[in-house]
């Protein structure tokens, strides 16, 4: 009977998901995002570096494309997804013409996140040093939870003096119809982007015959306001998680947090249930509805005990919000790849950079209230009012909550 009822429950999951996404599929065809505000690029000075942010994806993608042009001894290059559209074209010229001129150049992407990417499209040439990510990783140790992480990073370095990384992908709807948050830096804090690439490129080069490692120069000094933290599950490494959480165990004024798809887990729902309960002003801003709906209806089911705790929820209108973002306390931000799901905790390849500086807090706020134009939010009243059948879905999707 517990065996007959455990597969009825997971037969219920899939098919209600599997309805979830066509419905959902069905009513985004042919339907545009509107237009949402953005903030533009603005440069902020730590130490001896700048960083700048960019929420708006062409503004982005120009300053990517001018560094390569701009290049003279090395490019790294890495994107979850790396479509090829006009854009992905682009960025495939660019680094092409860079390697016809001399320049050093390495590319990694996802293989499973580019499935659909035409075969074509991912010839490269001899001159471009190109890994594919495999699809399936893990070879014959099936066990080896280890070996199932996707590359979820997004990074760029032009001659170890500039350094872009965030939430962007490479795709032309990314470019004007998806609102992110990326960083370029300059300065010492390049360094540990060029290391992250090359530990990645070098560890999963192994089983490639033929493929040299990347060698890097040791660098002589480095910025103690700006660190780059990286999940790597081949080594069990998950850092980004304790960062989240030391972080916000410390606020005393406000936790302002932006994500694409939100399923905490037990710990992190308490650390931020905390902090709303000894009075800091914490807000989640997510997207009313997500390139993924059943990331959504997952998310949702956090809803009533944080705003029970106090916590204001905001949901951005109209467009996709893909940043993975966090500011506190005006003095720390975060801008990075991860998201607050199990998947970029304890499971991907991501990077994200921790920044202590009240003058990027002080950008990350702004930035912030910007997006906050184009929400509205969700009140304890309004969610309680939502229909039975709504809640049923929560309470049937509900156990698959930590398999994402």
């Amino acid at each position: 009977m517990a065996k007959r009822t455990l597969l009825g429950l997971l037969g219920l999951q899939v098919v209600l998901a599997l309805v979830l996404t066509l419905v959902d599929s069905r009513r985004r065809r042919g339907r545009k995002p509107k237009p949402f505000p953005t903030t533009p690029p603005a440069e902020v000075t730590i130490g001896d570096g700048t960083v700048t942010t960019y929420t708006f994806g062409q503004d982005l993608y120009d300053d990517m494309l001018a560094a390569i042009d701009g290049a003279r001894h090395r490019v790294l290059f890495e994107s979850y997804i790396w479509k090829g559209d006009a854009t992905g074209e682009l960025f495939k010229k660019a680094l092409s013409r860079a390697a016809g001129r001399g320049v050093e150049v390495y590319a990694v992407y996802d293989g499973f996140a580019n499935l659909v990417v035409s075969p074509l499209f991912k010839r490269f040439g001899p001159r471009l040093k190109v890994l594919e990510y495999p699809v399936y990783n893990a070879g014959w140790r099936f066990f080896d939870l280890r070996r199932y992480g996707r590359d979820h990073r997004k990074i760029l370095v032009v001659d170890d003096r500039l350094g872009f990384v965030g939430g962007y992908n490479i795709g032309s709807a990314y470019a004007t119809e998806w609102r992110d948050t990326h960083v370029r830096i300059t300065g010492p804090g390049v360094w540990d982007l060029a290391r992250t690439f090359a530990d990645f490129y070098n560890l999963n080069r192994r089983n490639r015959h033929g493929v040299a490692p990347l060698l890097l120069e040791t660098a002589s000094d480095w910025e103690p306001r700006i660190r780059v933290h990286r999940n790597v599950p081949r080594l069990w490494m998950f850092p980004i998680r304790s960062m989240y959480l030391e972080a916000i165990n410390r606020a005393s004024h406000h936790v302002w947090m932006t994500h694409a798809y939100f399923i905490p887990d037990s710990d992190f729902v308490e650390a931020i249930k905390a902090a709303a309960h000894r009075g800091v002003d914490v807000r989640l801003l997510l997207p009313a509805v997500s390139n993924h709906v059943v990331a959504d209806w997952l998310s949702r089911g956090y809803y009533g005990e944080m705003l029970a705790a106090g916590v204001r929820i905001f949901r951005f209108q109209g467009a996709m919000v893909h940043a993975k973002t966090s500011t506190i306390d005006g003095r720390w931000s975060t801008v990075g790849t991860a998201n607050i799901d199990r998947l970029s905790m304890t499971g991907n390849y991501e990077v994200n950079v921790e920044f202590v500086d009240a003058s990027m807090a002080t950008q990350m706020e702004r930035i912030y209230e910007t997006d906050l134009s184009n929400c509205v939010e969700l009140t304890a009243e309004t969610w309680a009012a939502r229909g039975i059948h709504k809640k049923f879905t929560e309470l049937v999707l509900a156990p698959l909550r930590p398999l994402l």
